[in-house]
């Protein structure tokens, strides 16, 4: 389906008309040439859409088949739907194509419309984005620092991404998952990823968090408020938040990923909402996105709250704000979000100065929605925008180093978030990388500074007393710390102090770590073996994505007494050997 262009009649004069397609540009049409003219220029516009249509039908040309997944698009300008489509399949079984109409899970483009609900409630005056959570949520543990609404909002808060947390404990993530379930969980974490406002790291588990505080403090399930407060408003008539995962929905899209030269079932089961399961269509998502443009949801202050950037502990402004990104894409302004579970994937990007959005919504999981996304856009706002320029890298300046310099760096350094890097200096070049992965050369931007491009990661040493070292890894907006550290290796000897049994009272979860042949496993009663491949003495890697680091700890007399499990969204979680 396609929007075109709209005439309209303006004005008493008989002769004014308007095309909204051309930014509300007015012109004069003389009257007895009317109806000649008209027709002339309404065929000039429409061919300017169907040309349009093309180009955004040739950028989903490779999601237009009938026997795969696709995608479905919306593009909003001025609070007009111009453009609506689907492409390729939304249930390979039956052959159903996707649509304008279809429904997708859209994962955590949900984030922004919990953050909205609570601004909501902020306005209403029963409560403040400042407030401590346990004001709301008394079952959090006291943390000893002040974990806030805004905190959740901006994953500045510390608190462990509930999946992966929730994968450690021995949970699939296509298993039914609750709302309950996912709360018990989150107020056993006896402890901090960091502390509250240092970093940002993304976390799930703050947005299931965010969305409780909705449902208590305004006396209705969460989906319910949202239905009354945000989507009847905005008319997003096919829109809900998903928190039974037995609900019948119309017209769904069903999630798949690849499977060899074909595709497979990708099922998601969540039962739960407020970091995810938001159901909605292309169409929706963009009356959201001009709620942007014309508030009627939140008023202005609402949705500029919204775009309020997070600050961190030093001062550094980051992108994220209250459940969206404020950047900037080709040089225009954008607030956005992408999202993905299972094969679902969804990005969403508003120009405020050009008041124009685009949604894009697919159930592949290979499928690159914001691409897609950003091509769309500048297929309308393509010359408003920079020019496309490969990023080079190269452009920095590099210095010489001499080699006695780089040799001061060498060494195994221990970061905050518990990840171990190993740097040498060989060949007169400094090179590093995480423990067990392959290094990259650290190039050198002055005498103690550095830029890893595969990582585009500046990093910084600092000299300490007695021969010491310091480390700071600048990525983005966030930075992260260490100190250098004497590493032993490991001795597949020591291999049987490791054997045993390891319980979480966090996590309510038992893991057996085993020997066999010299190689050691965790056992659990869900995800069986995982295999620990050794980087250090006591430091592992596990073969799961939610084990990415592995490190035992030895009590006074040196013998190995706990475990900790941690790498990406989570640190450090302890399990006793019993």
């Amino acid at each position: 389906m396609y929007s075109f262009v709209q005439l309209y009649h303006i004005g008493r004069s008989k002769d004014q008309w308007r095309f909204d397609e051309l930014d509300g540009l007015s012109i004069r049409i003389p009257w007895g040439e009317e109806k000649r003219v008209l027709r002339g220029t309404i065929c000039l516009l429409m061919a300017c859409a169907l040309a349009m249509a093309a180009q955004v039908d040739e950028i989903f040309k490779d999601w237009s088949k009938p026997d795969a997944p696709g995608a479905s698009v919306a593009v909003i300008r001025n609070g007009e739907l111009i453009f609506q489509k689907g492409y390729g399949s939304a249930n390979l079984e039956y052959g159903i194509a996707n649509s304008a109409d279809t429904v997708f899970h859209v994962a955590s483009v949900s984030k922004q419309f919990t953050a909205m609900a609570l601004v909501l409630l902020e306005q209403d005056g029963k409560l403040s984005l400042e407030d401590d959570i346990r004001k709301h949520l008394p079952e959090m543990p006291g943390y000893g620092q002040s974990v806030t609404i805004r905190h959740l909002l901006q994953h500045t808060g510390g608190i462990r991404d509930q999946w992966q947390t929730l994968a450690v404990a021995g949970w699939r993530l296509d298993d039914v998952i609750t709302q309950k379930q996912i709360l018990r969980i989150l107020f056993r974490q006896k402890e901090l990823n960091f502390l509250p406002g240092k970093e940002h790291l993304y976390s799930n588990g703050g947005y299931t968090l965010a969305a409780e505080i909705v449902a208590r403090v305004s006396g209705k399930p969460f989906p319910q408020f949202c239905e009354e407060r945000i989507f009847k408003p905005l008319a997003m008539t096919r829109t809900h938040f998903h928190d039974d995962h037995k609900r019948v929905v119309r017209d769904r899209a069903y999630s798949y990923s690849r499977s060899g030269s074909g595709w497979e079932a990708a099922p998601l089961n969540y039962a739960n909402a407020g970091a995810t399961s938001l159901f909605t269509t292309s169409p929706d998502l963009v009356r959201w996105l001009d709620n942007f443009r014309e508030p009627k949801v939140g008023k202005r202050a609402g949705v500029d709250r919204l775009q309020e950037q997070a600050v961190l502990a030093d001062g550094k402004k980051i992108e994220y704000a209250l459940g969206v990104s404020v950047g900037k894409y080709r040089g225009l302004k954008t607030v956005s979000h992408g999202g993905g579970d299972a094969g679902y994937r969804t990005y969403v990007v508003w120009f405020p100065e050009q008041q124009l959005g685009v949604a894009v919504l697919g159930n592949a999981g290979n499928f690159n929605p914001g691409g897609v996304a950003n091509q769309v856009a500048a297929a309308y706002l393509g010359d408003r925008m920079e020019p496309e320029t490969k990023k080079t890298v190269n452009a920095r300046q590099y210095v010489s180093v001499e080699a006695a310099t780089l040799d001061r760096y060498a060494g195994a350094y221990r970061i905050t978030n518990g990840m171990m890097v190993e740097l040498e200096s060989k060949d007169g070049k400094l090179m590093g990388a995480p423990l067990g992965q392959a290094k990259a050369e650290f190039k050198p931007l002055g005498a103690n500074r550095f830029f890893v491009e595969q990582a585009g990661s500046e990093v910084e040493f600092t000299s300490k007393p007695a021969g010491g070292m310091a480390i700071k890894i600048m990525q983005g907006p966030g930075a992260m710390e260490g100190e250098r550290v004497n590493l032993e290796r490991f001795n597949s000897a020591d291999a049987p102090q490791y054997a045993g049994t390891y319980w979480s009272e966090e996590l309510e979860a038992r893991y057996t770590v085993t020997v066999r042949e010299g190689k050691l496993f965790a056992e659990h009663v869900r995800h069986g073996e995982v295999s620990l491949t050794p980087l250090a003495r006591d430091q592992f890697t596990g073969g799961q994505w939610f084990m990415q680091q592995v490190r035992f700890a030895r009590d006074s007399s040196g013998h190995v007494n706990a475990m900790t499990l941690g790498g990406g969204r989570i640190r450090g979680i302890r399990f006793t050997k019993q």
